[in-house]
């Protein structure tokens, strides 16, 4: 009974993500898509780590400590996130958009394949670009809403570019987000404990 009610509320969702997919794919080719794809790169694990690295060898030379923290954080986050969005992965089997034609089904099913036209849910780089965002955001909440913007934008472009559902991207960001909740909780935690042991 419970797996029917589930089936059925996963409807709509399923409904709004056939129609993405319908509507951007014959589109994918096009040079504005193509510049949207590039730009979604910006959620790499490749490119967030050298984002996260960059920031914390800047922070380093400048000698600022808020930097440096913000740094490690976005990195702790991110690789935590990765893990998790693995976890995930590894454990559903679902058709990426652009690879779901001729009559694959769009529903996430479970299984184990390391395929990556079959690893669409969740997103990746929405679960990476939130986790990072929203550890920048902690240390600078005066530019949350930029740092939130920018996650925001490299997760959402994974539609139009057929490389992500809705569904897909919206439980990625929603990791991401909550992968740095826990981190920020770990976090204050190791700094009280630091400032006791010194104090």
């Amino acid at each position: 009974m419970a797996r029917k009610t589930s089936t059925q509320a996963a409807k709509p969702l399923l409904k709004i993500d056939r129609r993405a997919r319908d509507l951007f794919a014959p589109y994918r080719k096009t040079l504005p898509v193509k510049a949207l794809d590039w730009f979604g790169q910006a959620g790499d694990q490749l490119q967030l780590r050298v984002l996260g690295g960059g920031l914390l060898a800047f922070g380093l030379v400048r000698r600022d400590e808020r930097l440096v923290r913000a740094a490690a954080r976005m990195l702790v986050s991110h690789e935590v996130a990765t893990l998790a969005k693995k976890a995930v992965k590894n454990r559903v089997d679902r058709w990426r958009p652009r690879s779901a034609g001729d009559g694959k089904p769009v529903k996430p099913r479970k299984g184990h394949s390391r395929a990556k036209a079959k690893n669409s849910f969740p997103s990746g780089h929405s679960a990476g670009a939130m986790a990072v965002a929203n550890a920048f955001a902690a240390e600078y909440p005066a530019h949350r809403a930029t740092a939130l913007g920018a996650g925001g934008a490299v997760s959402l472009v994974q539609v139009p570019t057929a490389s992500h559902y809705p569904s897909d991207v919206a439980a990625g960001a929603a990791l991401g987000t909550a992968t740095d909740a826990a981190v920020g909780l770990a976090w204050r935690a190791a700094e009280r404990w630091w400032q006791r042991r010194r104090g």
